[in-house]
C-alpha cells in the first residue's frame, strides 16, 4: 500500500507541473508530437503499474507472476512505457540533447530485466519460460 500511495503522490505532483508549466509554452509540431507520444505511454504505464498490484518493487522479487492486462503481451511494461514516456517529454520540451538519457537509461533497463527474469526463473521455473515464449521484453 505505501508504494502504491508513492506513486500516487509522484503522478499528482508530476501532472501538477505540467498543468502549471504547459499552458504558458507555444504549440509546436514537436511539442505537439512529444504529448502524443507521452500521453498514451503515461496511461499505458500506468495501467501497467496498476496491474502489477502488489507484485511491484523496486528490487527484483518474485512474489506473484502477472500475466495478464498488458503483462499479456509485454514482460516488462513499466521499462517500455516509461522510456516511451520520457523519449515523449524530451521530444516535448524541444531538447534533444537529453536523448543522451537514453544512453544510460536502455542498457540500465535491460540489465534490470534481465536479473528480474533470473529471479522469475528460479521461483515459477517452467510458467515462467512459457509465458517468457509468449512475450515481448
Amino acid at each position: 500500500m505505501k508504494l502504491n500511495l508513492v506513486t500516487l503522490a509522484v503522478v499528482i505532483i508530476g501532472l501538477s507541473l505540467y498543468v502549471m508549466h504547459a499552458p504558458l509554452l507555444p504549440w509546436t509540431a514537436w511539442r505537439i508530437a512529444g504529448i502524443a507520444i507521452a500521453a498514451p505511454a503515461f496511461l499505458l504505464f500506468v495501467a501497467a503499474r496498476i496491474s502489477l498490484g502488489r507484485a511491484f518493487s523496486l528490487q527484483a522479487k518474485a512474489t506473484t507472476l502477472v500475466t495478464t492486462g498488458v503483462y499479456s503481451r509485454i514482460r516488462n511494461p513499466i521499462y517500455v512505457f516509461g522510456a516511451i514516456f520520457i523519449l515523449g517529454i524530451i521530444i516535448w520540451m524541444g531538447r534533444p540533447w537529453l536523448l543522451l538519457i537514453f544512453a544510460v537509461l536502455i542498457p540500465i533497463q535491460v540489465v534490470r530485466s534481465r536479473k528480474e527474469e533470473q529471479v522469475l526463473t528460479e521461483k515459477f521455473g517452467a510458467t515462467y519460460l512459457d509465458y517468457k515464449q509468449k512475450t515481448w521484453f
